[in-house]
């Protein structure tokens, strides 16, 4: 009797749909798929619930290639679905699975967010302090569970450019919030400085950091960070109250 969509499950993944798109930058594909009946939905029960996303631009111009996030047994305020929102009436928990590319990571960055974050920084270059500006970071991804970075630095006093590399693992904290960058190793034999080096680590940190995912009324947790040559995969969990609504 139910094997086709009914009118409750069109009506929820398009307020669902609009709901998370509202919060995005951009957004190249999404689907939502919420899987209930009318009798159900009449009481609040929602069997599942799965969101398949590609190209999401998050905040901070952080472009996702893949997200896929599912939720079962969610308890929603059925009144609400008549006003086109859809109201949990309490929390649930998800899983997610998050795919950024090499080409991902860099436009993050290059971003304009970024980019000013890493400008007019005060350092100590050989005992001297002096300001410098980011001009182009290269971000890689080389394989065998590393990051790389490359950026070109301006000494704005000397109008000098400069070179500043390093490699390092990523390790995810064991609250699962934060990413920090560990074994870092310098391209170079001589840093230009240990400051600036530090900035930078921190920047590539702040982007894999998971707080740039959370959506409104969704906080995520990461369970496993897979680096592999040219992409990352994020293995998550997620304590959602409420499903964004446009």
């Amino acid at each position: 009797m139910f094997d086709q969509p009914g009118m409750g499950e069109e009506a929820l993944n398009k307020v669902a749909e609009i709901g998370l798109a509202s919060q995005l930058d951009e957004v190249e594909n999404l689907d939502v798929d919420i899987k209930t009946d009318p009798l159900k939905l009449i009481q609040g029960e929602v069997d599942s619930v799965n969101i398949d996303g590609d190209g999401l631009v998050m905040q901070r111009d952080l472009r996702v290639e893949e997200l896929d996030m599912q939720m079962s047994s969610v308890a929603i305020n059925p009144l609400s679905v008549a006003l086109g929102k859809i109201e949990l009436t309490k929390p649930t928990e998800a899983s997610v699975r998050a795919i950024l590319t090499e080409a991902d990571i860099n436009r993050a960055f290059n971003s304009d967010y970024v980019r000013q974050q890493l400008q007019q920084q005060q350092i100590h270059v050989d005992g001297q302090l002096v300001t410098v500006d980011a001009q182009q970071v290269d971000f890689r991804l080389p394989g065998e569970d590393k990051v790389a970075l490359n950026a070109s630095i301006l000494l704005r006093e000397t109008g000098e450019t400069h070179q500043v590399a390093f490699s390092a693992v990523p390790r995810v904290s064991a609250s699962g919030q934060t990413v920090t960058l560990e074994n870092v190793e310098h391209g170079d034999k001589e840093e230009l400085s240990p400051e600036l080096t530090q900035a930078l680590i921190e920047e590539t940190s702040e982007i894999l950091n998971l707080s740039n995912f959370d959506l409104e009324g969704m906080t995520l947790r990461i369970n496993n960070l897979q680096i592999e040559a040219g992409k990352i995969t994020l293995q998550a969990q997620a304590h959602v109250e409420q499903i964004p609504s446009g």
